[in-house]
């Protein structure tokens, strides 16, 4: 029987590297990577989003180990997903779906209208997590300079 999953939300900076060693761990899998990208790498980017205000970052832990996180932050009438990663080894496990789920409780706690993320245009993976959500593609592209690739703009109408 599979551990349940406990949601937390932090800000310091031993959580953000808990996320950033997720992330690394993830974005490897997703592409077929040997080696996952440092800590110190992906942690400034990490560290930018949770600098906006209002931002929060939750962890996804079983058994007391990390094992996924969202950070996300309110954007005019939205709440704006920037991360949303689940360690390769609990994929398929129910994480990503509860880790929207409590952003989504998030945006009604906060009286927002719309979920939103941007999503690597590939990820197919990713995306069919969203669309399970009740996300829609909205139609916008956008290149990220960082990844060099294209994403496109996912969104859910919580009316």
């Amino acid at each position: 029987m599979t551990a349940p999953l406990k949601l937390t939300t932090h800000r310091d900076l031993e959580a953000a590297r808990e996320a950033a060693t997720i992330w690394g761990l993830a974005k490897a899998h997703r592409d077929q990577n040997f080696e996952p990208d440092p800590v110190e790498k992906t942690l400034p980017g990490i560290q930018r989003r949770l600098d906006i205000a209002g931002a929060e970052l939750i962890l996804a832990a079983r058994s007391d180990n990390y094992v996924g996180f969202t950070l996300f932050a309110p954007r005019g009438e939205s709440l704006e997903i920037f991360y949303l990663a689940v360690a390769p080894d609990s994929w398929g496990g129910g994480v990503a779906k509860a880790l929207l789920a409590s952003v989504e409780g998030y945006a009604r706690d906060m009286s927002r209208a719309t979920l939103d993320l941007w999503v690597i245009s590939d990820n197919e993976r990713a995306i069919n997590v969203y669309k399970r959500a009740g996300y829609t593609d909205s139609g916008q592209l956008q290149h990220d300079d960082s990844s060099d690739r294209t994403e496109r703009r996912m969104v859910k109408d919580l009316g």
